[in-house]
């Protein structure tokens, strides 16, 4: 499946279900997360989007690293069929 249209059916579930998914760019730090995700009750995690299949890019994994560090939940989401699961599992952060 595209990028896309995954990274669509995550911005439709977390608006169903009071959120905002909030298209993120740093214009001076490359290799951030597509999406910051903005949750009911302080919930937030950054989420990046890529076609089935495909991983992240080396810069990328740093970045990751770097938010984790620092506490933040980061996700890779590659599969349509995860969408659900990385919502559930934000919303219960």
């Amino acid at each position: 499946m595209r990028e896309k249209l995954i990274e669509s059916k995550l911005v439709k579930g977390i608006k169903s279900r009071g959120g905002l998914c909030l298209k993120f760019v740093s214009p001076s730090f490359n290799g951030v997360p597509d999406r910051l995700v903005l949750m009911p009750n302080g919930r937030m995690a950054f989420v990046e989007t890529k076609a089935t299949g495909k991983t992240l890019r080396a810069l990328q994994e740093r970045r990751k690293k770097q938010l984790e560090i620092l506490g933040f939940k980061v996700y890779c989401l590659n599969d349509e069929n995860s969408v659900e699961e990385v919502i559930n599992e934000i919303q219960s952060v």
